[in-house]
């Protein structure tokens, strides 16, 4: 409800906000591709419903079981309330065109595809308005029958036949149609509009009939009367959209994310135990930070395999099992937490060549591990919610702009060991060893630039650039770009004993004053030197 969902944000103390984020994973699952909608007292006067990309007879189902207006919207002659269905060819772009925000889009003629549901509460009747070229998409009154016909889905009736929706009360009957004029426009489709007290009902459903029609399709909802700033009505909707495409109840686009996840899944966990066997191998050079990059490669795998097994329960049934999101959702936070402490973490050098990290870089973890939390919360609860939820768009805003903060934040360790080695490498006398490591501080950081580059800016230009059965690149460009920075991060800070970043200083000015006096008196003949760094390695 939209009411309760603003409501809690008053100050709470830790573990109150603790219980209500464990609520939240386990009651606030997401429905999948079978989407239920209410809201009350709602005041927005466009409502984005969803999105999905849809292949040839695949079918969108829409329930409109309670909408509740006020006394003078339903005096009005003219309707300024009903559904849109617009296409476009990418799948993440709306395909609103640039409008005065004051102008409703119910009034308006286009020539691009559209389709609005008008609903006239004082006609009791739903008028249907085709624009721009459709020539085999099927609109007709009711839902589809539960149980799928032999050949998939039912022939898609022409428009004006009856039919009764078996799922309401209500019969709902489509009134005749004529066929499109040259200009592509339809004469009006009529539905009839059921009434029960101070509520409205009816329903629908579209049916893809050819390959012109496919396309990503937007469903919006649409109350004109709060267009105007400062005269906002409260309205109440209930609304229930089921879309199916012929092989599941997934987008075109994310049709191949179930065995995309998968695959990725085995290759970190290939990658995490390739990890382990050179630890192994290599004990004597081993810290703690790198086991904590084994456990970042394990945790990703498992989060992976739960993403994929999630994504293979909405296909099939269209939502996920409860359980299993709520085990993508732990792993999830666990791995996004994982990953920012582990790059800040080695851009400092922490257990590396120092074990305690200066004041800026405590300030440094003190501002991303707070941030990663709301993050993470931030995609729950736009993982669980609905995208026609009132707070759906501020959290999405909030993921999108702490991911950003996080990835900046990072960078500020590295930069600050960069300018150390600068100004170590000319005044105390290891040119050497210090050039070899700004070196690898370089590499590193143009590393991380690359990573939040390609993850975080080219991921959406492609995301927004490519058709809409195509949009499952943009999770390979994601995940591979991941896969990529772990592999050459292990790469660079592999426990070697030639590697720079593991080499400590050898020499300080006691022990080159006594080596000289030594090697002058004649008391170090035939005696060989012994790397003293060995005995101060810390063990793991």
């Amino acid at each position: 409800m939209a009411v309760s969902e603003r409501r809690g944000l008053r100050r709470r103390s830790p573990a109150e906000w603790g219980q209500r984020l464990l609520l939240l994973l386990l009651f606030g699952g997401c429905s999948g591709r079978i989407h239920r909608l209410a809201l009350t007292g709602e005041k927005r006067a466009d409502i984005q419903l969803n999105s999905f990309g849809f292949y040839t007879n695949g079918s969108l189902e829409v329930e409109l079981s309670v909408l509740r207006l006020g006394p003078q919207e339903t005096k009005e002659k003219s309707p300024l309330v009903g559904f849109s269905l617009s296409r476009v060819r990418s799948g993440s772009v709306r395909s609103y065109p640039i409008q005065d925000p004051h102008e409703c889009l119910l009034q308006r003629n286009s020539s691009s595809f559209l389709v609005l549901f008008l609903i006239n509460t004082k006609l009791l009747q739903v008028q249907v308005r085709k624009y721009g070229e459709q020539k085999k998409l099927f609109i007709s009154s009711g839902l589809l029958p539960e149980a799928p016909t032999k050949s998939g889905l039912p022939e898609p009736e022409p428009t004006g036949t009856p039919k009764v929706d078996s799922g309401s009360s209500t019969v709902i009957k489509a009134k005749s149609a004529v066929p499109q004029d040259p200009s592509g426009n339809d004469k009006e489709l009529v539905l009839d509009l059921g009434h029960l007290n101070d509520s409205y009902n009816f329903s629908f459903h579209v049916v893809i009939g050819s390959r012109e029609e496919e396309g990503q399709y937007n469903l919006n909802f649409h109350n004109c009367y709060n267009s105007i700033p400062g005269q906002e009505r409260p309205f109440d909707l209930t609304v229930m959209i089921r879309e199916k495409n012929p092989e599941g109840f997934l987008s075109a686009g994310e049709m191949p994310l179930f065995k995309l996840y998968l695959v990725m899944s085995t290759c970190f966990l290939a990658a995490g135990i390739f990890w382990v066997s050179v630890l192994c191998k290599n004990t004597y050079n081993v810290f703690k930070i790198h086991w904590l990059m084994a456990a970042l490669a394990f945790t990703k795998s498992i989060s992976l395999l739960f993403h994929s097994i999630n994504y293979y329960f909405i296909n099939s049934q269209g939502h996920p099992i409860e359980g299993l999101a709520v085990m993508h959702y732990i792993t999830h936070l666990l791995k996004g937490a994982l990953l920012f402490i582990t790059i800040a973490l080695i851009g400092s050098g922490w257990a590396f060549v120092k074990y305690v990290l200066s004041d800026k870089e405590k300030k440094i973890f003190g501002i991303v591990i707070p941030l990663q939390v709301l993050a993470n919360v931030a995609y729950i609860v736009i993982e669980s919610h609905e995208e026609g939820a009132s707070n759906y768009r501020l959290w999405k805003e909030i993921l999108f702009l702490v991911d950003l903060i996080c990835c900046g934040t990072i960078l500020f360790p590295v930069v600050w060991s960069i300018r150390h080695l600068q100004d170590a490498s000319g005044t105390d006398g290891k040119v050497a060893v210090n050039l070899a490591k700004l070196k690898l501080f370089r590499h590193y950081y143009v590393m991380v630039i690359c990573y939040v580059y390609f993850t975080r800016i080219i991921a959406i230009l492609l995301r927004v650039a490519v058709p809409f059965q195509w949009q499952w690149l943009y999770q390979l460009l994601v995940e591979g770009s991941t896969l990529t920075f772990f592999v050459l991060t292990g790469y660079k800070f592999q426990p070697t004993g030639d590697n720079p970043y593991l080499q400590l200083p050898q020499d300080d000015e006691e022990d080159v004053q006594m080596e000289q006096v030594m090697t002058d008196s004649g008391f170090r003949e035939g005696l060989s030197k012994v790397n003293k760094a060995a005995s101060g390695r810390e063990l793991v």
